[in-house]
């Protein structure tokens, strides 16, 4: 199993920004997917944007279209998500997940085999 470690996240007021890394060890992410969930308490864990190994993106949750941003850094073997302009409901545990990278993107979390542990995002005032 692949190890990824996410960080960044933290209370935030309404409006401001975070960003989340999700970093790899033991092994290098430009051959993997990878995608970005979250979790909300008694909801599901929902996929909100993907990073293929060409740089391509998707996101999944149109809430965050134009707000949130994925990218990666091979020579970093990082994934970041930029989230900007947050709100309440954006409040959850994030994970980010990888699968081989030529399966592609996928919004469904059964696609994904390896996890971090993942990084609380709080938004309040």
């Amino acid at each position: 199993q692949l190890h990824l470690v996410e960080s960044g996240g933290g209370l935030v007021q309404p409006g401001g920004s975070l960003r989340l890394s999700c970093a790899a060890s033991g092994f290098t992410l430009d051959g993997y997917a990878i995608g970005w969930f979250r979790q909300a308490p008694g909801k599901e864990r929902e996929g909100v944007s993907c990073i293929r190994t060409s740089g391509v993106s998707r996101d999944f949750v149109d809430s965050v279209k134009g707000r949130f941003s994925i990218s990666r850094d091979n020579a970093k073997n990082t994934v970041y998500l930029q989230m900007n302009s947050l709100k309440p409901e954006d409040t959850a545990v994030y994970y980010c997940a990888a699968r081989r990278g030529l399966l592609g993107c996928s919004a469904d979390r059964i696609a994904f085999s390896s996890w971090g542990q993942g990084t609380q995002v709080t938004v309040s005032s």
